[in-house]
Order: structure tokens, then sequence, then C-alpha cells
């Protein structure tokens, strides 16, 4: 990190007080009367002169804080604060004033009326706002990563990776899996790309191989009678980057004995149904299926998108007769020709057929 500011040991306060009570989204109408103590971000700053507005942010949500004279010490405090200041706020839960309801937050109904402020730390000015949508490239977004956590989009990311991870263990824990773990440093075995090699201390020349997927694991594990295990692993492959491939990355191991074709569709395609109700998605089972043969047939690849209508149709019969001594050869040697047919007349830009 860069430009970290000197902060003046006088202007910190020292969590010495009262614990939060509650979190800053999920303050709400029910404790009207209530007093509360949040901690968070300084999310945004309004200062009217004798009143002093700011929202305050943790993984919940946002809170107003207001600052009144009546309280002159929170009053004093609040004019010092600035955006990503953390705080602690102890004050009285109130019922916004009508004209003042924010329907588009779940606490936009309530604000807290400060009595006692505690700046814990104080901040640079960001680099690129924090809850507004920004088109800062990407590599300031990672060279500032800790900030880039703060928004509210990979927050939630962060969330329903949790809660997807945690549906998979509670779903194969269920149907009588084991969660084993098996080793990252372990011998080098022939994969699809270069391991990455980690030296021995003790052993000189000689290195560990962090494993690509846990292939030579899984084959000990059944052998030793355990029919049925998973594992939320990570697998290391020194490769070229791709789209949906990083250097390191995490995948859902699934083993199991004696298994059948059928039964590996029914568990996967139950555990895929289980995960998508952590988003409210219903699913039907069973997932459509295909061969290898029909998928190159009707879309030319193994892994097509059954979304694109535009499927791969014969025309060999329309090339019999050509001239053109490519499609004459592919027809003399048993292949056929297929196209996309594209719904319209035809009268189509360069651009227009570029774009198809």
């Amino acid at each position: 990190m860069t430009n970290i500011k000197k902060i003046p040991t006088g202007e910190i306060d020292t969590l010495v007080g009262p614990k939060r009570t509650s979190y800053c989204g999920l303050v709400s109408e029910e404790h009207i009367g209530q007093v509360a103590t949040v901690m968070g971000w300084i999310d945004r700053r309004r200062d009217l002169g004798s009143l002093i507005f700011f929202d305050l942010r943790d993984k919940e949500g946002v809170v107003q804080i207001v600052a009144r004279p009546e309280q002159p010490d929170a009053l004093e405090k609040a004019k010092k604060l600035r955006q990503e200041y953390v705080v602690s706020v102890t004050g009285l839960i109130l019922r916004r004033d009508p004209d003042t309801i924010n329907p588009q937050i779940n606490t936009g109904h309530v604000e807290i009326q400060a009595q006692k402020i505690r700046l814990l730390n104080t901040s640079n000015t960001p680099p690129f706002p924090i809850t507004e949508r920004s088109s800062t490239s990407e590599e300031t977004r990672l060279r500032y990563r800790y900030l880039d956590l703060r928004r509210e989009r990979l927050q939630r990311n962060m969330r329903l990776r949790h809660k997807v991870i945690l549906e998979i263990r509670k779903f194969f824990d269920r149907q009588g899996y084991l969660e084993i773990e098996t080793p990252f440093l372990t011998r080098s075995t022939p994969e699809g790309a270069r391991d990455y090699l980690v030296p021995s201390r003790l052993y000189s020349n000689q290195f560990y191989a962090l494993p690509q997927s846990p292939q030579l694991f899984k084959q000990l594990l059944m052998i030793s009678g355990f029919d049925k295990y998973f594992q939320v692993v990570r697998c290391f492959r020194d490769e070229d980057l791709r789209a949906d491939r990083q250097p390191e990355f995490t995948q859902l191991d699934v083993e199991l004995s004696f298994p059948q074709m059928e039964v590996i569709f029914q568990v996967i395609e139950n555990m895929l149904t289980k995960v998508f109700t952590t988003k409210g998605i219903s699913i039907t089972t069973p997932f459509p299926k295909m061969t290898y043969e029909e998928a190159i047939s009707r879309y030319g690849t193994d892994r097509p998108d059954t979304r694109f209508g535009l499927e791969l149709i014969d025309v060999s019969e329309a090339f019999s007769n050509t001239t053109f001594h490519v499609f004459q050869e592919i027809l003399e040697n048993g292949g056929i020709i297929k196209g996309i047919r594209v719904p319209g007349r035809g009268n189509y830009s360069r651009k227009q057929l570029n774009d198809l």
C-alpha cells in the first residue's frame, strides 16, 4: 500500500466503551426508542451547519446518522469526519420525518441521533467511488483490492459464494459423502499442464508439486474403502490464462465407487437443484441429454449453448452440382457441407455478415 496517511495519535479513539449492538443495515423500525451502537465506514456526509448527516456502512448495509446541537461533543466530532473514516456511533434510534424517508434501503424509515461518536481510523480520499458505479480500470481496482472488496457487488458475490459452498457441503453430507482433504504438497503426476514446484528444504534439489487436481488421491481413497467422498479443492496449473481459468482455481471434486452413469447424473442434478435455490432459482430435472455425435452435428461443438437457435443444417444437396473444387472434394470423400440458416432475405451488409 502507498500514500498511507500518518494519523496523529490524539485524533484516534479506542474501542473502550459500548460494544456493537447491531449491524448498520439491520437497524429497523422495531428498534425505535432504543439506544444502539453501530460501527462502520462513512459512506456519505452532508454538512448543514447546525446539523450533520452521514450514512454509516457495514457488511449489512447503511444507516443514517444525525448529529444535532443538543449533543455538542458528537456534533463537533462529526464535523471532522470524511468519506471512509471508520467510526463507532452510539445513539437513539428515531423514526425519520415523512419527507426524508428513503424507501430504497432497508433502514430508510429510521435514523440514529448520535450521542457519542468515536473516530477509530481516518482515511485518504479513495481513488474511486466505493458505493457508486465506476468506470475505474481493473488495474486500479486490483491495486486497491482492499477498497474494491468494500463495494456492494463484490460483498454480495462473496456472500453468494459462501452460501453455494455451504449448500454443497450440506447436500453431500445428507447423501452420505465424506469431505476429505488431500495434500497440496505431493509428487508430480503427468497432467494437462505444467506443475507449480515447491523446493524442499530438507532434500537438496528435490521439489514438491502442487496438485493440478487430486487425481492420485482419488484412487487411493476408493481402494481404501471410502466409497463416497467430495472436496471443494484448490487446483494449480501453470498454463496460459483463459477466460474461464486462472493459474489457481477452485473446483468441486466428487467421487463414488461402483458408479453407474445415471447415478452420477442424478447426484449432480440434485446437487445443482439445491445450489440454485440459494438465489431462488428453480430448475427442472432431469437435464436434457445428447450424445457427442449429436452435439457436433447440430452445433459443431461438444459444449453447445442450446439457447442458440441457429443450428447447423446439412446443405450438401445444394452443392451436388457445384463447380467449386473444394466442395467437390468434400462430397466425393464422403463428407457433408453444413451451414447456418439465418432468417431473412439475405440482403446483409458486409458488417452484418461479419457479425453473424
